[in-house]
């Protein structure tokens, strides 16, 4: 990743992650033979500069919009709203960032509480540097707490019902932009 087209050498980023997950950017902006691609790093809205030829590049029809305030998730198909999920987000004292991010892997956790699927999302916890042994670093994922779900109940993660992550872990591809506001 470099800090412009054509500057200086930024950081090398390991693909595959850590999780086994191929890395994934969403491209932002492009320059030439270069694209401006949103990093899953803090700070939140952290950008970098990759060679296009290095990269495959694939067309998006779905994207997410989550409401901390409506404990809400939108599935959007080219832009046209087509389904709508109950919801908990962060609370008070832990929420849920807003901002433009993307999904940057797909899980299966081996804990019961994050239910079947977990979405890693390219956002983390304003408030949190660490959580669980990791990051900090924001998901999309079931539950087992299923009457959380509609509140503001998380420590910054979006958490929906275990039948709606499996719809959309069987749908959304990495890379899926997520708008939370």
């Amino acid at each position: 990743m470099f800090e412009s087209p054509g500057g200086a050498v930024a950081e090398s980023l390991a693909n595959p992650q850590p999780s086994g997950a191929p890395l994934t950017f969403l491209v932002a902006s492009s320059q030439g033979d270069w694209l401006e691609v949103d990093l899953a790093q803090r700070p939140n809205g952290s950008t970098g500069w990759i060679k296009a030829g290095t990269v495959t590049l694939r067309s998006l029809v779905y994207s997410l919009q989550a409401s901390t305030e409506q404990n809400t998730l939108t599935l959007l198909k080219n832009g046209t709203p087509v389904k709508t999920y109950a919801a908990a987000t962060g609370t008070g004292g832990t929420p849920t960032p807003h901002g433009s991010f993307y999904i940057t892997e797909l899980l299966k956790p081996t804990n019961d509480g994050y239910g079947p699927y977990a979405f890693g999302l390219s956002a983390f916890s304003d408030v949190l540097s660490s959580f669980g042994g990791g990051p900090g670093q924001i998901g999309l994922h079931g539950t087992d707490d299923a009457a959380s779900i509609g509140h503001a109940a998380s420590h910054g993660c979006i958490r929906l019902s275990n039948a709606d992550i499996t719809e959309l872990a069987s749908l959304l591809p990495l890379g899926t932009p997520v708008v939370i506001g």
